[in-house]
């Protein structure tokens, strides 16, 4: 037996002569074996800055050259940065923004058929079905159940038709 230093913690052990002329033998512990194999480096998240091993592969693959320390920090940073507005891949011309439309024109928020007020779950819905038609009086609130039923159901639409009237 030969008396071998760990190359990570430094830490010496006992090894065999054999296993030492072999190249072999270099770590205490699979722990520290572990550590000696990794090849990446330690980066910190863009949102949290908190530190993160990343293997070559996920350093090489990264488009923005931004690393996070998982889907939640990737998340907050892409819709609060890369798909905002023009940047966001399903952007039309600003179209799209039936909800705003609504409330710059105080609109209450409440569902034309259950009156739920719940803002979170509360769409955009136009009248005649023309998506381009953005008036005011095209549009109406809808919470999303009821927005699936008009569109889905004739009973439900004439329902949403005379509690319109």
């Amino acid at each position: 037996m030969v008396k071998t230093k760990c190359l990570i913690c430094k830490k010496q052990f006992y090894t065999k002569l054999s296993l030492t002329k072999k190249g072999w033998s270099k770590y205490c512990s699979k722990e520290c074996q572990y550590e000696g194999q990794k090849k990446g480096k330690i980066v910190k998240c863009f949102t949290c800055k908190k530190e993160v091993y990343k293997s070559p592969k996920e350093l090489k693959h990264s488009k923005s050259n931004n690393f996070f320390c998982g889907k939640s920090c990737q998340s907050v940073w892409r819709n609060s940065v890369l798909c905002v507005d023009s940047r966001h891949p399903n952007w039309k011309g600003g179209k799209k923004s039936y909800r705003n439309i609504l409330l710059r024109n105080n609109k209450r928020p409440k569902c034309n058929m259950c009156e739920k007020e719940d803002l979170r779950i509360l769409a955009a819905h136009h009248i005649d079905g023309d998506r381009r038609n953005n008036k005011t009086k095209n549009l109406a609130w809808l919470c999303y159940n009821c927005h699936f039923l008009v569109h889905n159901y004739k009973e439900e639409k004439k329902r949403f038709m005379e509690a319109l009237v």
